[in-house]
C-alpha cells in the first residue's frame, strides 16, 4: 500500500489496456459503420466501403502501437525504481572503492 500512496506502483497500465480494447472495438465498429454507410449511400459507395475495411484492420494496429508507446514509459519508470532500490542497498560501495584504490572515479570521467 505504501508504494501505491507514494506513486511508485502505477495503476495506469491497467487503464492503458482498457483504452486499447475500447480503441479496438471502436475501430471495428467504426469500420463496419463506414462500410455499411458506403453500401447504402448513393455517392462514394466503393470508397467508403474500402475506407471502412481499412479502418477495421489498420485501426487496431494504430491503437496497439499507441498503447505500447505509453506502456514503454511505465516500464522505464519501473526500471528506474529498481535501479534506485538496488543502489540504496549498497550505499557505501563508492566510498569503499575510493578507500581501497585511493582514487575517486569521478576524477576519471573527463
Amino acid at each position: 500500500m505504501g508504494g501505491f500512496l507514494k506513486f511508485e506502483k502505477m495503476i495506469t497500465p491497467f487503464f492503458i489496456q482498457l483504452i486499447f480494447w475500447l480503441g479496438v472495438i471502436g475501430s471495428i465498429l467504426g469500420g463496419i459503420g463506414t462500410a455499411i454507410f458506403g453500401i447504402i449511400s448513393d455517392s462514394g459507395g466503393v470508397g467508403q466501403v474500402l475506407i471502412g475495411i481499412a479502418t477495421m484492420f489498420i485501426g487496431p494496429i494504430v491503437v496497439r502501437i499507441y498503447c505500447e508507446l505509453l506502456i514503454v514509459v511505465f516500464k522505464m519508470q519501473g526500471a528506474l525504481i529498481s535501479i534506485r532500490d538496488s543502489l540504496n542497498e549498497r550505499p557505501y560501495s563508492h566510498v569503499q572503492h575510493t578507500q581501497r584504490t585511493g582514487t575517486d572515479d569521478s576524477e576519471n570521467l573527463i
